[in-house]
C-alpha cells in the first residue's frame, strides 16, 4: 500500500445540522474513506470570521494575562485575551480591540505569530496568535459580564504558570511557549525588538 492512499481525503456522502446555538452549530458528517471504510463524525463550528489570542508584552520580559471566568469548567482560569473576529474587522483590528476590550491597553505594534487549532477531529475553530507590544493606555467597553482582572508575568516563568491550578488552557499555553521561543531567537539573531 503507498502513503498516497492513506492521503486522500474522504467523500462526503451527506451533511446535516445537528443542533444550533446563538455560538455554536453541530453537524454530522457521513464520509467514506478511500478504503471503503464509511463513518458519521460529529463536529462543532462556529464563527467563519476567526478568532484571536493575543500575548500583550508591555516590556520585553514581561505578558498580560487575564482572569476570567471559565463557564465549561465553572470557574476562574488565568488565560491570554482573545475573541472572534467581528464582520469587516482583519485580526490587527480584532486583536487591538480585543485587547483594549479585555486589558484595557491598545498595541502600537501588532504581528502575526501563529494559527493554532484546538481539537481538530471534532471543531472547526481555528485561531490566530498575534504579538502586541508598544502598548498605550485605552479602554473599550467590551462584552464580559464582568470586569477581566489583568495581571502581569514574566514570559520566562512559564514553568511555573504551568504548576498553578488555574492556567491549563492549550492554547494559551503553547502561545506562550511560541512568543517565548520567537523573541529569544530574535534576541540571538540581534533583530531588533521595539517596545
Amino acid at each position: 500500500m503507498s502513503d498516497t492512499f492513506y492521503l486522500q481525503k474522504p467523500q462526503v456522502l451527506s451533511r446535516q445540522s445537528v443542533a444550533r446555538s446563538r455560538l455554536f452549530h453541530i453537524e454530522s458528517l457521513d464520509l467514506r474513506f478511500a478504503n471503503g471504510a464509511e463513518r458519521t463524525f460529529e463536529r462543532l463550528t462556529g464563527s467563519d470570521q476567526g478568532a484571536v489570542m493575543i500575548i500583550a508584552m508591555p516590556d520585553p520580559e514581561h505578558v498580560l494575562l487575564i482572569r476570567e471566568y471559565a463557564a465549561g469548567f465553572e470557574d476562574y482560569v488565568l488565560t491570554l485575551p482573545k475573541g472572534l473576529v467581528d464582520p469587516g474587522e482583519d485580526m490587527i483590528t480584532a486583536a487591538n480591540r480585543e485587547l483594549m476590550e479585555e486589558c484595557g491597553f491598545g498595541a502600537s505594534r501588532i504581528e502575526p505569530l501563529v494559527e493554532l487549532s484546538l481539537a481538530p477531529n471534532y471543531m472547526r475553530h481555528r485561531m490566530q496568535v498575534l504579538l502586541a507590544t508598544e502598548l498605550y493606555p485605552r479602554r473599550l467597553p467590551g462584552d464580559e459580564p464582568e470586569p477581566l482582572v489583568v495581571e502581569t508575568h514574566a514570559l520566562e516563568e512559564l514553568p511555573a504558570l504551568l504548576l498553578r491550578e488555574d492556567f491549563h488552557e492549550a492554547r494559551a499555553i503553547a502561545a506562550l511557549f511560541i512568543a517565548r521561543d520567537t523573541l529569544r531567537q530574535r534576541r540571538e539573531d540581534d533583530a531588533p525588538l521595539s517596545w
